[in-house]
């Protein structure tokens, strides 16, 4: 399959060639999360995905204890179902466990990690607490430690959910914690099928190759879990000659299919979901989407492929602006203008004034 063909089958399962007249909950649960470090990004994924998104339709969510906030795969924030919090946590916690030793290893020293952890599940379940507070609270039984390697510890080893506000549009709020069993009254779920997650990312992003499931869980070793799976797959070759696995059914449009205008919001599911993200970001861009400080920009979906763009507000005043790639046509200014100016009004509809504006190709 060449890079065309994948990028098209990757914008048709992520419900970004025609937007989808499914629940919020559903689009979440197929997706298998969406990425929630910036609390307003999942907003804009959604209302790029599903048919009349409205912010309230996630956060009424989000409030009804249905949709959750967690660490889960790569140990990044997602918003995922309750469901899926409870059953993903557990299988991806070796990536977690491995994401401490390499950070705080040295900080913890031989100290009793089960022992912190304990304690700082004691704490979190009595008054739900931001990290800062967990490590300072910890520091009481354990002084010659660092605060931040033991609040590190307990946000590996409990399942920590943030609380609402926070990830509410229009409202702010320091992140803090709960485990997930004290905030939905629920065990974890004791074994998670590996294989069931797989094919799910394959829904959801693929075809795929074993590299690429990994980078996206964060995990290693998969290649068992996917051994077992291929009576039910189907494989191709990408134009490097790797293999990729797919479900049967899933969709593969032509590569010729049309891709309509998308806007994506900061550290979108499907710029990180890949080692080779090719399919969706030719590597001369990738330093512009991806920063040196670790922030991954908010991205402008041109015939599958991308731009960046950000908001300014200023005086009751609202601000587009969008930086190409590529040298854009007169239709193509004026269907981002077009599309731009609707993406205003779901993000800062009380202001009054509205505009887009384009900055010149960066060299």
């Amino acid at each position: 399959m060449g890079t065309r063909a994948l990028n098209r089958a990757l914008l048709a399962r992520q419900m970004l060639l025609t937007r989808a007249p499914y629940s919020t909950l559903e689009v979440i649960s197929h997706l298998v999360g969406l990425q929630a470090q910036s609390p307003n990004a999942p907003y804009f994924a959604l209302w790029s995905r599903i048919q009349g998104f409205q912010q309230e339709d996630l956060s009424s969510l989000i409030r009804e204890r249905k949709i959750i906030r967690i660490a889960l795969m790569r140990s990044t924030i997602h918003l995922v179902s309750a469901q899926d919090g409870l059953s993903l946590r557990p299988w991806v916690q070796s990536a977690h466990e491995r994401g401490l030793k390499g950070a705080y290893g040295k900080l913890l020293g031989d100290v009793r990690l089960d022992d912190i952890a304990a304690s700082g599940r004691a704490l979190v379940e009595a008054s739900p607490l931001t990290f800062n507070e967990m490590g300072k609270c910890l520091q009481q039984q354990w002084p010659d430690r660092d605060p931040g390697a033991l609040a590190a510890v307990v946000r590996t080893r409990v399942p920590l959910v943030q609380l609402p506000p926070r990830g509410l549009w229009g409202e702010s709020g320091q992140a803090i914690h709960t485990s997930i069993e004290a905030w939905l009254n629920l065990p974890l779920t004791s074994h998670p099928e590996p294989e069931e997650f797989i094919l799910r990312y394959l829904a959801a992003f693929g075809p795929a190759t074993i590299k690429d499931i990994q980078v996206w869980s964060g995990l290693t070793r998969l290649n068992t879990y996917v051994e077992r799976l291929l009576p039910q797959l189907i494989r191709f070759r990408n134009e490097q000659g790797t293999v990729l696995y797919d479900l049967p059914d899933a969709p593969r449009p032509d590569p010729d299919t049309p891709a309509p205008l998308r806007f994506l919001g900061e550290y979108d599911n499907i710029l990180l979901s890949y080692a080779d993200r090719n399919r969706i970001l030719d590597d001369s861009f990738r330093k512009r989407v991806f920063t040196s400080n670790g922030i991954i920009r908010s991205t402008l979906l041109l015939d599958g492929f991308v731009g960046t763009w950000r908001i300014e507000r200023e005086r009751n005043a609202a601000t587009l602006t969008i930086q190409p790639f590529i040298q854009l046509r007169d239709e193509d200014r004026h269907g981002i203008a077009e599309e731009g100016m609707q993406l205003l009004q779901f993000a800062a509809a009380h202001d009054a004034t509205h505009t887009v504006k384009f900055l010149p190709i960066e060299e």
